[in-house]
């Protein structure tokens, strides 16, 4: 199994930290040894709208070998959605893959064609975008749509990294992991 972890220039950090902490626990807590993941991302090193550096391990890489990929939201969103080198790159993911996002996020699955015929959220302030894509727009928190998985704003990326480790690894992989993050739903 292997995850690609999505960065960009001006990501919000919790929607980007809230999914790789619980899912990174599959493989640090010896549920899954097979779990394999990298944080990927079109250059070098990020800076999230918080002013964090990120220095991903993959940079412009083939993103067909990966089971998962996840994009997280953040104002950085906006310059991605007419970056067309970036949402080719997304575009060359494996046709089997799981696409997941939270928040503006999911507006990247969008534009990079994944909607399609899709029902997704994202943040409640950018519902009327995401219409853009799809015309299934819930507000449910996370929403399923078998290959993709989209999740509402910013927190909403723990619930989706839980929801994840459970697709992934069953319920009681996913209480452990939640009661060790001390994360109440």
């Amino acid at each position: 199994m292997k995850f690609a972890f999505i960065v960009y220039e001006n990501m919000t950090l919790l929607d980007f930290a809230g999914a790789y902490d619980p899912l990174t626990r599959l493989k640090s807590m010896g549920f899954m040894q097979d779990f394999a993941y990298d944080v990927c991302a079109p250059k070098e090193s990020v800076r999230t709208f918080e002013g964090l550096e990120i220095k991903p391990n993959k940079v412009k890489n083939d993103l067909r070998e990966y089971d998962y990929l996840f994009i997280p939201g953040g104002n950085g969103i906006a310059a991605l959605l007419t970056d067309e080198a970036f949402l080719t790159w997304v575009q060359n993911s494996s046709p089997h893959a799981v696409m997941t996002a939270v928040c503006g996020g999911a507006l990247v699955l969008g534009a990079s064609g994944f909607l399609k015929d899709k029902e997704a959220t994202t943040h409640p302030n950018l519902m009327q975008y995401l219409k853009k894509y799809t015309d299934q727009v819930s507000q449910a928190r996370v929403v399923d749509s078998g290959n993709v998985i989209t999740a509402g704003g910013v927190t909403a990326s723990i619930d989706l990294g839980l929801y994840l480790c459970e697709k992934i690894a069953g319920s009681e992989v996913r209480k452990k992991i939640q009661k060790q993050m001390d994360y109440l739903l």
